[in-house]
């Protein structure tokens, strides 16, 4: 078969067998392979047509490409299609060996092919990270750190901490959080390993197979699978330049269904909701008894001044479920996050956790206490916001010099993202791949929702200025190539 020919084929699912359709399609995809009636190198039909022709839904057929790529067997390259990379030699040994047929049995789904691509990209040497959503790590706190450090030789013991972590942190983080409106005891609190964990507490504790999240469109969340491997459905709530539609998020009674939302600085499009909005949403809730999960990530990330205060501080009957974390604000890698819940639910989460992990990181926690406590954060965080503020700046010159015309933005009053969209028609996969020749990485936009973006997340927080331009002045060589 001729490398660059599309496999073709006459077979369909026998859906009245016990065999699940997506079991059958793989098995199906794999023995034309090992056949030899599919070539390696060959391409394989686009998503899009494989769901038509076998007459499945294409979140089917996107579960038999994550495992058949997981198992090395396919590779999606982003130049149009997917090809076959592996030979009869490593699918037999796919077949005899015991532990390659367990790994993808889990319940939690792989991540979308495009997110693994930028995970394994953003470690090249050399590449500019032009969507990663981390502080530069020039911006670490060195000598801060070495400070709290020191308060490590009073600490007497790195033993287990109780299952909400350690008590000195929760009454730091109380008192830490009254700056910004939220009322809370040191029992409402629980202490994460950064806001990820939240997340997965809540989907495997809280909610059950048949319940709906609601959340904002573009959402961080549609990047992540930790929702959707517990059996719930993400349901999408368009968003205008107040925030989130309140009056759209559907009122029934037929399963469990409640809102996330990411109100301020919103990752990735930087919007933060208006307080008009925000009251008006919390009401709409309440009324409709849908409970909320606001994340806070990057709460603390606000340039002028703080003239919205989160939703959390108008809740008086805890039904609000608030997220905290220092991931944006100091370092993703202390692991340092928390939940603020009522304590019947911080209690449950609780449990759960010591049945995962046994507690974050006892050092991470003094530490962080330390940095509280001495009022080394709130020196940190001016410094943060005063240079963050200037690579916003910077970026919006950039891109307004280099791109102009051809694309539209909003320029954010906080946080890490400028949600650029393209004002004509973009491939995003193939400027990806363009862009990653070029040594550039980008964060299309089409992780974060499912339907077609044509933007892209840029992320003016790790890349130095000098950099930030380079990367933008090759994306524009890239875009100028095209039109």
């Amino acid at each position: 078969m001729n490398k660059k020919q599309t496999c073709t084929f006459e077979w369909v699912p026998d859906r009245s067998s016990k065999i699940p359709i997506y079991r059958q399609i793989i098995h199906f995809i794999s023995t034309q392979i090992q056949s030899g009636a599919w070539e390696v190198g060959s391409q394989l039909p686009s998503q899009r047509d494989l769901a038509a022709k076998l007459g499945v839904n294409r979140s089917t057929i996107t579960t038999v490409m994550d495992e058949l790529a997981a198992d090395g067997i396919i590779e999606s390259n982003f130049k149009g299609g997917t090809r076959i990379i592996s030979n009869t030699w490593a699918l037999l040994l796919s077949e005899m060996s015991i532990w390659n047929r367990y790994v993808n049995l889990g319940s939690f789904k792989s991540n979308h092919a495009m997110i693994q691509a930028i995970n394994r990209l953003e470690f090249t040497p050399g590449i500019l990270r032009l969507g990663t959503g981390e502080l530069d790590p020039t911006l670490f706190p060195t000598e801060l750190w070495k400070k709290s450090l020191k308060s490590l030789e009073n600490i007497p013991s790195l033993n287990y901490l109780e299952a909400s972590g350690l008590y000195q942190l929760r009454c730091a983080i109380v008192n830490h959080v009254k700056k910004f409106g939220i009322i809370a005891t040191p029992d409402q609190v629980l202490i994460t390993s950064g806001s990820l964990q939240a997340l997965q507490l809540l989907s495997v504790c809280i909610l059950s197979a048949d319940s709906v999240v609601y959340t904002e469109a573009p959402t961080y969340l549609r990047s992540l699978q930790i929702f959707q491997s517990a059996g719930i459905r993400l349901e999408s709530i368009p968003m205008d330049e107040e925030g989130i539609l309140h009056h759209r998020i559907p009122i029934s009674a037929k399963s469990t269904k409640i809102l996330y939302t990411n109100p301020t600085n919103h990752n990735p499009t930087g919007i933060t909701m208006s307080n008009r909005r925000r009251k008006a949403l919390f009401e709409y809730c309440a009324v409709n008894r849908i409970p909320i999960v606001e994340d806070g990530a990057y709460e603390e990330l606000y340039f002028d001044e703080q003239s919205q205060l989160p939703i959390k501080q108008m809740d008086q009957n805890g039904d609000i479920i608030y997220l905290g974390t220092v991931s944006k604000t100091l370092s993703p890698g202390l692991r340092i996050g928390w939940v603020i819940a009522s304590e019947p639910i911080i209690n449950r989460l609780g449990d759960v956790k010591m049945q995962m992990d046994y507690g974050a990181s006892s050092v991470s926690q003094w530490i962080m206490t330390e940095f509280l406590n001495s009022g080394m954060y709130e020196l940190h965080l001016e410094r943060i916001r005063a240079e963050m503020k200037n690579r916003r700046d910077h970026a919006v010159r950039v891109i307004r010099q280099y791109l102009g015309d051809q694309v539209s933005f909003r320029t954010p009053a906080g946080g890490f993202y400028i949600w650029m969209r393209f004002n004509k028609k973009i491939p995003l996969l193939k400027l990806f791949e363009e862009a990653v020749k070029a040594g550039v990485l980008l964060n299309p936009g089409d992780i974060y929702d499912d339907a077609p973006t044509n933007a892209l997340r840029i992320s003016y927080s790790y890349l130095s200025g000098r950099d930030f331009e380079e990367a933008v002045m090759r994306l524009s060589d890239i875009i100028k190539k095209w039109t």
